[in-house]
């Protein structure tokens, strides 16, 4: 078991009286963000990321899972190519490398960060030892992995020229299917996230660091509809995981027996409508189960 949590992961803040103690996390009562407590250990961390979390040269999602995560990563590459000056890209959790791909097929010199890794443009360092000057850094869906996403966004700034644009994608605190599931939304996962912001914090947070905001997307950072679809299949009798079931047989945490999986993805056909229909609903209402920010460095 890790140590308690006594200050904000995001905003450094001290825990006092007034911040909320929840089932795994506290949220800070100063910027609203939530700290995973107890923070895991260097152990129970990478047992949290085992071998099944992204199995070498596999793929990890059934149907068109991956298919659907590199078309992504394209529009984002198009987009980072497009908005930021000339220089090199920065990928802060590149996993796979997908969204490096797709940058160096625009013609821009990009590289990973990522622990791990054995490809050639990818670094298995901190930000904190990264130097030069970069045009974007990019932490998509990586931020709430790093346990001291506050300083990571200092650091940013750092390696940033003037007019340099950070874009970051995580799951959005605030957002009404964040509150219809609660602990067991999906996006919470625990212990991996170790922060859990809501689209104000990370803007107060960017703007803090010297960043101006130039825009806030509920529906670029994606990941919407699967937050619904995934919380209310795990409401059925039984609670099948749906997250496990779309997963490929090695890429999951635990084996999942063949009627279990069936029934979480007939359920989940079933309820694609009702999803589809939420999804769309938090995005107009500006409170999305994630968030995407793209800001400039002044």
């Amino acid at each position: 078991m890790g140590t308690a949590a006594t200050e904000c992961a995001w905003c450094g803040n001290t825990f006092g009286e007034g911040a909320a103690r929840l089932a795994g996390r506290t949220r800070c009562s100063l910027c609203g963000a939530a700290t995973t407590d107890p923070l895991p250990t260097a152990e129970e961390l990478d047992a949290a990321y085992g071998d099944w979390y992204r199995p070498d040269g596999e793929r990890r999602f059934s149907f068109a899972g991956d298919a659907i995560l590199r078309f992504t990563r394209g529009r984002l590459a198009g987009r980072i190519d497009q908005i930021s000056p000339a220089g090199p890209v920065l990928d802060v959790g590149a996993g796979d490398g997908t969204l490096i791909d797709e940058l160096q097929a625009r013609g821009r010199e990009a590289t990973g960060l990522e622990r791990g890794s054995g490809r050639a443009d990818f670094r298995d360092e901190p930000l904190s030892a990264i130097d030069g000057q970069w045009a974007a850094v990019i932490f998509w869906h990586s931020l709430e992995h790093l346990p001291d996403p506050g300083d990571a966004i200092r650091e940013a700034a750092r390696l940033l020229g003037s007019g340099g644009i950070i874009a970051v994608a995580v799951p959005n605190n605030d957002s009404i299917q964040a509150r219809a599931f609660g602990d067991r939304w999906l996006h919470l996962d625990l212990p991996r996230h170790l922060v859990h912001l809501s689209a104000d914090s990370l803007e107060d947070g960017l703007r803090q660091a010297g960043f101006e905001i130039e825009r806030v997307s509920f529906a670029r950072a994606g990941q919407i509809v699967i937050g619904w679809l995934h919380g209310l299949v795990g409401k059925l009798p039984g609670q099948p995981n749906l997250y496990q079931a779309l997963r490929r047989r090695q890429a999951r945490i635990a084996p999942q027996s063949a009627g279990k999986r069936a029934y979480a993805l007939v359920a989940a056909v079933a309820l694609l409508p009702f999803a589809a229909l939420a999804g769309i609903a938090e995005i107009i209402m500006r409170r999305a189960g994630t968030v995407y920010i793209e800001a400039r460095h002044v």
